[in-house]
């Protein structure tokens, strides 16, 4: 007979989404059940963002001291270990693993589960040898990388980011299948690194985020000797001497064949919802994900998901923000409604592509000719010249009344402009208040206050502003 647990809240996932859950209620003294079938810390830790970073700046690292000689400083030549990049990966894992570990949950007074969790009805999910039957639950299994169904890349050894971080020698040449942030990033990453890389993406590379400003990262990517091959899709994969040939065609119908040593599939996500035992649960979900209302409830009102398995917007940011919101209504019954106007999301190539807010399309076709683009080049910002970062841009997207509708930045430390512009918009600030907020010199953030300026560059050739200066002389 299997045991039985009833706590007032079951979390299945341990990933970004599940712990902030678990942590927050267990903080109220709320007993909390957390199930992982997996590693504590979810993808984001293990597979995604922590490591994708860590890789980055190792590339990073490398690609300053190649720039060396623009700042008189001259090095005698490079030698890249790539053995001990990956141990760099593996070092910061490590130092994060312990805030994601079962012993500091379990130390918060969480019950851990490490086990398989399924739903055997509406209110009830079988763990292991464990039942656990909970006021309500929070579903936060996240996603998978989704594996396109390209003949012959089952008869290959394929990377994901679940094992593309386990090479311990450098590809001698990357071929990557998809042109979105994990691609590129990890394209610029391996390049740096001395490896060999080209890039498949069957429509438009970084396709969610401006093409202005997308264009310069793929421009920068280029010239560091990325083939980055748009409107081509790979059609077969077959074994060679080499490692593997890609077979594919390109928008204009002409074949390409690229001979690589590894191939990195980089096609997006399938969020996790197969074996669960959703239809037991009465939860709807279908390819896309679970299906949510705007208070993250799924069809059966016992019972959230939150993160990727609930589709929409993949970030381990979102994940977190939905977690607090799901703390908010089963906590203290507030209402929630999930609102992606305020999520931002950044690309950390170099330069770095940040977005947040509508694009200037979407705001001209609420707001028409009420809506004003405003911009700084990095290479009128004083920060930027002095580090030799003058490649970008900064969008402002004003609306009416001047009102701040959404941001898009490519360029050195994008992401950390993008937090400022990320409280600006949720807090409804104008241009008003980003041009009149004091930005120390000399740095990248005075970007911001440069754009909101230009807001009113128009106010010195007003007929009535100058009249009114005028007579206000007239007193003296």
């Amino acid at each position: 007979m299997a045991n039985l647990l009833t706590p007032d809240i079951c979390v299945i996932g341990a990933g970004s989404g599940g712990l902030s859950v678990a942590a927050a209620a267990a903080a109220f003294g709320v007993d909390v059940v957390l199930i992982e079938k997996g590693l504590m810390g979810g993808d984001c830790l293990n597979y995604g963002c922590v490591p994708s970073k860590a890789l980055l700046a190792a590339a990073k690292t490398a690609a300053i001291t190649r720039r060396g000689e623009a700042f008189g400083i001259h090095s005698k030549g490079q030698d890249i270990d790539f053995a001990a990049a990956n141990d760099h990966v593996r070092s910061v894992i490590a130092a994060i693993e312990p805030h994601d570990s079962q012993e500091r949950f379990e130390g918060l007074g969480v019950t851990v589960l490490r086990e398989t969790a399924k739903f055997t009805g509406p209110d009830t999910v079988r763990a292991g040898d464990t039942d656990i039957k909970a006021r309500r639950f929070v579903v936060a299994t996240g996603s998978t990388a989704f594996v396109p169904p390209i003949p012959g890349l089952d008869q290959v050894p394929y990377l994901t980011n679940e094992t593309l971080f386990q090479l311990r020698e450098r590809p001698d040449h990357l071929a990557i299948i998809g042109a979105g942030p994990i691609g590129l990033e990890m394209a610029q990453a391996h390049r740096r690194l001395g490896a060999r890389v080209t890039v498949f993406e069957a429509a438009r590379a970084l396709a969610k985020d401006d093409a202005e400003l997308g264009a310069v990262v793929l421009d920068a990517l280029k010239n560091e000797g990325i083939d980055i091959l748009e409107e081509t899709a790979v059609e077969k994969i077959e074994k060679s001497e080499t490692g593997m040939t890609l077979s594919a065609r390109g928008g204009d119908g002409k074949p390409v064949k690229v001979d690589a040593s590894h191939v990195l599939v980089a096609t997006g996500r399938a969020p996790n919802v197969e074996d669960l035992g959703l239809d037991a649960a009465g939860i709807k979900y279908d390819r896309q994900g679970i299906k949510v209302d705007k208070g993250l409830r799924t069809s059966n009102r016992k019972i959230y998901a939150i993160g990727d398995v609930a589709g929409g917007l993949q970030f381990t940011h979102v994940a977190g923000y939905q977690a607090g919101l799901v703390i908010r209504s089963i906590l203290f019954r507030m209402p929630i409604k999930m609102d992606n106007t305020y999520v931002p999301w950044v690309t950390f190539t170099s330069p770095e592509l940040a977005h947040i807010g509508l694009t200037e399309a979407e705001a001209r076709s609420r707001h028409g000719n009420k809506v004003k683009v405003l911009s700084a080049t990095y290479r009128g910002n004083d920060r930027a010249q002095a580090e030799g970062l003058t490649e970008g841009r900064l969008k402002l997207i004003a609306g009416p009344r001047g009102r701040l509708l959404g941001a898009d930045i490519v360029g050195a430390q994008a992401g950390e402009i993008l937090n400022l512009l990320s409280l600006a918009m949720s807090k409804k600030m104008t241009m008003k208040d980003l041009a009149g907020f004091i930005a120390p010199y000399p740095t990248l953030g005075e970007l911001v206050r440069r754009a909101a300026i230009s807001y009113y560059a128009d106010a010195p050739n007003n007929v009535w502003l100058r009249r009114i200066l005028g007579i206000l002389r007239r007193f003296g």
